[in-house]
Order: C-alpha cells, then structure tokens, then sequence
C-alpha cells in the first residue's frame, strides 16, 4: 500500500490561517479526499469554532507527560497535541492535513521528513492591519509580530507551498486547493490516490 503524506499547515497571525483551512474544508469533494487532524487544546470549545478535543491545562499536562501525544507545541499560552490515532490514516494510505505551529515544524520533520509544509501569509501591510483592528496587543506587540513574520523561512529540507491571503479569502482559496491538487500523490476529486513521488518541487 502507499502511504500518505503529512500536509502541515502553518502561518503567523493575522494571516487568516484558521479561516483559509475553514474554506479549504468547505471546498473540498466529500468525501474529503484526506483526513483532518483533530487537535486537542488546552482550551474550552466555542459555538461555531474549531472542532477540537478540549482539556483543561492541567489535563494537557498529564497527557503530555504520558507520552499520549504524537505532536505537541506550546502557543500563544496554549498546549495543542495531536494523539497518534489522528495520523493513523497515513499508514493506510491517506493524506493528513494538520494545522500546526511555525516553531514546531523542525520537530515535525524529524518524525515526518516528507511532510508538505504550507505557508499561509500576507502582506506586512494586511498583517499590521488585521492585527490592529483585533485590538489585543499594543502597537510595538503587533509591529514584533510583523517582523518574526518577515523573517521566516521553512528549515531546509522542508517541500513548501507558500499561499498569499492577502484579498478576497474565496481567491486564496482557490490558489491553495489548486496548489495542493497538483501536489504529486494528492488523491484527485475522482477518490483515486495516485502514487506519492519522492520528491516534490515548491511551488510559488
């Protein structure tokens, strides 16, 4: 059987990440052609929010601490995990799609070294704006978080696919899926999972 790949998802805030996976969903062919991993934070659920498994800090804790987490990060003051039944699927074949953390993906090419990481970004501008207008953090703390946003990059070694969510969040859709449909592997619309190439070529 082939298997899967790991699409790890990432991108700084005011960057509209959460919102880009949300239309990404939506748009997808049911059934969805990959699996969504389900993450666990140290959170409570909201009404209209993401679907996730919700534990207290303390609980987050004691999980980690008994290794009951493939993955795991630290942000924004939260604890996210991911349990290991939710990358079940890859050795089965299927692709996974994970909403991660920049810092952590070092960590997640140890484990997953063929894992296609996407970039989801914007312009210093759109961030500076979206940033302010949420109105959480000072000026100085929002021009900080522009500026580690300028200065990343993927480690080496990372296949990437970079997508601008600059304008309308239908057209950074379309540019994402059709990013990832021509991904070498990525299940096509028609349920067929194609071989998965060895090597993977970025795209802008």
């Amino acid at each position: 059987m082939t298997a899967g790949r790991l699409v790890y998802c990432m991108g700084p805030s005011g960057a509209g990440k959460d919102s880009l996976l949300d239309w990404l969903r939506a748009h997808l062919p049911a059934p969805s052609p990959v699996h969504w991993a389900q993450r666990t934070i140290s959170r409570a659920a909201t009404p209209g929010g993401e679907a996730h498994e919700s534990v207290s800090p303390e609980a987050f804790a004691a999980l980690r601490q008994a290794e009951a987490f493939a993955l795991h990060w630290q942000a924004n003051g939260l604890g996210y995990g991911i349990r290991p039944a939710q990358l079940a699927p890859l050795a089965q074949g299927r692709w996974v799609l994970l909403n991660g953390s920049r810092a952590y993906l070092p960590e997640a090419l140890q484990q997953f070294p063929d894992l296609v990481a996407v970039h989801i970004t914007a312009s210093p501008q759109v961030l500076r704006a979206r940033l302010l207008s949420r109105g959480r953090e000072t000026p100085e703390q929002v021009e900080a978080r522009v500026q580690r946003a300028l200065a990343y990059t993927p480690p080496p070694g990372a296949a990437s696919l970079e997508v601008h969510n600059d304008g309308a969040l239908g057209d950074a859709g379309e540019r994402l899926l059709s990013a990832l449909e021509n991904l070498p592997g990525w299940p096509q619309r028609n349920g067929k999972l194609w071989p998965v190439a060895t090597e993977l070529s970025s795209t802008p």
